[in-house]
Order: C-alpha cells, then sequence, then structure tokens
C-alpha cells in the first residue's frame, strides 16, 4: 500500500530514541523527510544520520518557546516543506501523588504539556490543506497507570487539547491524530519495569494482561504512526488510537 508519503516533510520530536525515532525511521523508510529532536545536538545528529540523508537531527527542547519556529524554519530550509508534527516527549518521572514534587510537576508541565501545544499552535499556523499534527500520549489518556502520576495528571488534558484542535483546524483541512501507546519495548518501558524488586516477573505479568501475550515492537508503533500521519488517512482525525496490543477493552 502507497501510504503516499513520498518527499513529504515532517518534524518528530523526542526522536533520538523511543517511540519518536520508531515513528521517524517508518516515515524514512516510506519516502517521507524528517527534521528529528532531540536535546542533545550530538545524539540528534547521529540519530539523523542513522536515517540517511533524508533526516536531519536538530538540538532542541519542546519546553523552549522558540524551538517550534526553528523546527519549521529547518524543514523548509533543509527540504523545501513542511507537511506536519509528531510532536513525542519522554516520559515524566515516575512516581505516587505523595513522591512528585513542585519541581517535577512544574518541568514536566512545560515540557510535556505547554511545550506541546505550543508546537500545535506554531504548525497549525504554518500548515495548509492536508497538514496533520500528531501526538503521542499514552493509555492514561483513558486509565490512569499506577506510579505514573504526573503523565495521569497531564496526557488526558492534552487528548482534549488535541480533539479541540481537530475540530477547529478540520474547517482548513488540517489533520489532529493521537497515539495512545501501551506496553513498547522500549528503554523508558524496561526502565519502569526495572524499579520493580523482579523485572521478569513484572514484565511476565503486565504481558499476561495484553491479549496478544507480548510487549509491542517499536517498529509496530512506528507503523501506526506513519499510516495516521500520512495521505492515505486522509479521512481520519480527531481520533486517539490505541497501540497496546488490545489492553483498551473499552470501545
Amino acid at each position: 500500500m502507497d501510504l503516499g508519503l513520498k518527499d513529504r516533510v515532517y518534524v518528530v520530536t523526542g526522536a533520538t530514541r523511543g517511540l519518536g525515532n520508531a515513528a521517524a525511521r517508518e516515515l524514512v523508510a516510506d519516502g517521507a523527510k524528517v527534521v528529528l529532536t532531540g536535546r542533545d545536538e550530538k545524539t540528534a545528529a547521529e540519530a539523523a544520520s542513522a536515517l540517511g540523508p533524508h533526516a536531519v537531527g536538530v538540538a532542541a527542547d519542546n519546553a523552549d518557546p522558540q524551538a517550534a519556529d526553528r523546527l519549521i524554519a529547518t524543514a523548509r530550509e533543509r527540504f523545501g516543506r513542511f507537511d506536519g508534527v509528531l510532536i513525542s516527549v519522554g516520559g515524566p518521572p515516575p512516581g505516587f501523588v505523595a513522591d512528585n514534587t513542585d519541581d517535577q510537576w512544574q518541568a514536566a508541565f512545560e515540557s510535556v504539556f505547554l511545550g506541546a501545544v505550543r508546537l500545535a499552535r506554531t504548525a497549525a499556523a504554518e500548515l495548509e490543506d492536508g497538514g496533520v499534527i500528531g501526538f503521542v500520549l499514552s493509555g492514561s489518556v483513558h486509565e490512569p497507570i499506577s506510579g505514573l502520576t504526573i503523565s495521569n495528571g497531564l496526557r488526558p488534558g492534552l487528548a482534549g487539547f488535541a480533539k479541540s484542535l481537530a475540530d477547529e483546524l478540520g474547517p482548513r483541512g488540517i489533520r489532529v491524530v493521537g497515539l495512545l501507546p501501551g506496553r513498547i519495548d522500549t528503554d523508558r518501558v524496561r526502565e519502569l519495569d526495572g524499579m520493580s524488586a523482579d523485572p521478569e516477573a513484572t514484565r511476565a505479568a503486565a504481558e499476561s494482561r495484553v491479549p496478544l501475550r507480548r510487549y509491542g515492537a517499536p517498529e509496530e508503533f512506528g507503523r501506526a504512526a506513519a499510516f495516521l500521519l500520512s495521505p492515505a488517512a486522509s479521512y481520519v482525525t480527531g481520533v486517539m488510537l490505541p497501540v497496546d496490543g488490545g489492553v483498551r477493552h473499552g470501545f
């Protein structure tokens, strides 16, 4: 199936590893060009180099108010156009209500929430008919995840923002989509499993709750993201797509 991604240009944040990197890889594999970001210049450059000439790495923090304009300008300067953005950011610090400090909440709000809102708002002003804005969120949009209190507080709000944005931008032909990853086998998920007394038992228990009985591979998430960002999904907007092996039982 031709997704129509050839020569389309996307900004993918938080893409030096994990889910953002998986999405960037699949976009490039299907013919797109990407501007990928990470907080460290060397790491961003190395991640882009691994994807070949159709990727460029930029050091950027989602919390930086100037990042959005700079990234879109880079897309236009390097590749001549800008078709969409996938907003991904590393997960906030784990912890229960009593564990997380005001400083952790504030830093996460600036990066995970306000940074994403700012990127989406700036992209919306620059995109034309056929453009797309994607958010990498979490299954916590629908159901809180134990031990991830900050994420539980911020991700549902971003989903609400995304739904509002989809309604506002629809008349201009701009789509807005969200992806809700479950247990994808990334460094972040392995780190969370590793915080338990018995990481192997923790993983086995988590897998037993997945109808497919396994963690997802990053490329499986990446392919779902590439499809939603592509012209092949041109009549799909305002959705929050679980990529979780069937963990979400609601319709």
